[in-house]
């Protein structure tokens, strides 16, 4: 679901620009369109203790929330699986 973001409006030069302290016109889209909203849906779902321990133990360490790391994996794999059929 989540794609790398391509910002082609950005200046082919800007790595030079911003080294040699030159301003840079704005280029990135507003913030409101940097968070895409998806519906999600509430389930109940058992894991194994390991898994959980895992994603927790990752989660706390790059300060997200467990679950969206677990919901992000999931979805990469429907991404990769989605087109296949």
């Amino acid at each position: 679901m989540k794609k790398k973001t391509i910002y082609r409006n950005a200046p082919k030069d800007i790595g030079d620009m911003l080294l040699e302290g030159k301003k840079v016109d704005d280029f990135l889209p507003p913030p409101d369109l940097l968070v895409k909203r998806v519906p999600k849906v509430k389930v109940t779902i058992t894991l194994n203790q390991q898994t959980v321990e895992f994603f927790k133990k990752s989660a706390t360490k790059n300060k997200v929330k467990y679950q969206t790391m677990i919901n992000e994996l999931l979805d990469k794999y429907v991404e990769k699986y989605l087109d296949t059929d």
